[in-house]
């Protein structure tokens, strides 16, 4: 008939953080739906229809995006089944603003409609879209703070002595946040400065060292690396002069040679 609107496709996301009350005949996911499914038939004279398929997730958390029914509702707008996407509230589909942000651009590259429908959020009309943009504003804003915490905390506990993590130096020990001395590793340390004034030489210095055995700080890691760096430098390697116009310092480039399992130590 003409001068009837086009059927839109609407998709109910629900989602409930635990278990709790999910044994109820009618419990919170039912509850969204109904409240979803009547603000639908309020908009029916705008060609709204609810999708018969159900996406719930029971018990899971809103902090990520790992939730099967979220990546099933994926699923179908990449496959262009759905046209808008209908929750109770904005934190039923998320509580991360970054999360938020990447939904919405995904909803965007399909041209797909969001509706909370217990708030003033619709990206149907144009006041939705600017509600739409403060939020990413506010993301963005929450990001930048954040970072700017943890910069400011990790000063702070530097300003006290305490470790603030990362690959602890030769010559010392973490323990309880704070660097203490290793007395055997300190004496290593103290005979390569020694070896480095008698030398004067930073390859006879790693030549020497490779006689002696002595070797870089052994590391237990949670994640199994294929390589382990278990001479400091390889003389090899310092045979030649560095391109110091290159990215990255001459150690941290040789490393990375061998880390790439190179035959050939050299500066790239």
């Amino acid at each position: 008939m003409a001068g009837e609107p086009k059927a839109l496709r609407c998709a109910i996301y629900t989602r409930k953080s635990t278990e709790h009350g999910l044994e109820q005949e009618f419990n919170s996911l039912d509850a969204q739906r109904d409240a979803c499914e009547a603000y639908i038939k309020s908009q029916a004279s705008l060609g709204w229809k609810a999708l018969p398929q159900h996406y719930d997730d029971p018990a899971y958390s809103g902090g990520n995006l790992d939730r099967p029914a979220l990546k099933k509702l994926l699923a179908d707008i990449e496959a262009r089944r759905i046209d808008v996407v209908v929750v109770y509230k904005i934190d039923r589909l998320t509580r991360s603003l970054a999360d938020f942000a990447k939904l919405v651009e995904a909803f965007d590259a399909r041209s797909i409609s969001f509706v909370a429908v217990t708030q003033q959020f619709n990206t149907t009309t144009s006041m939705g879209r600017l509600t739409l943009n403060v939020l990413l504003s506010f993301a963005q804003f929450e990001r930048e703070l954040s970072s700017e915490r943890v910069r400011d905390k990790i000063a702070a506990s530097r300003r006290k002595g305490k470790w603030t993590g990362g690959s602890v130096p030769l010559g010392y020990d973490a323990r309880d946040k704070r660097l203490v001395v290793n007395k055997a590793e300190a004496e290593t340390v103290r005979i390569i400065f020694r070896r480095y004034l008698e030398l004067q030489s930073f390859s006879k210095l790693v030549a020497d060292l490779d006689r002696r055995s002595i070797v870089t700080k052994r590391r237990t890691t949670k994640v199994v690396k294929r390589w382990h760096p278990l001479h400091l430098l390889s003389p090899r390697a310092l045979s030649q002069e560095p391109d110091l116009s290159r990215r990255g310092s001459p150690r941290r480039q040789v490393v990375r040679g061998r880390a790439r399992g190179y035959r050939r130590r050299r500066y790239l």
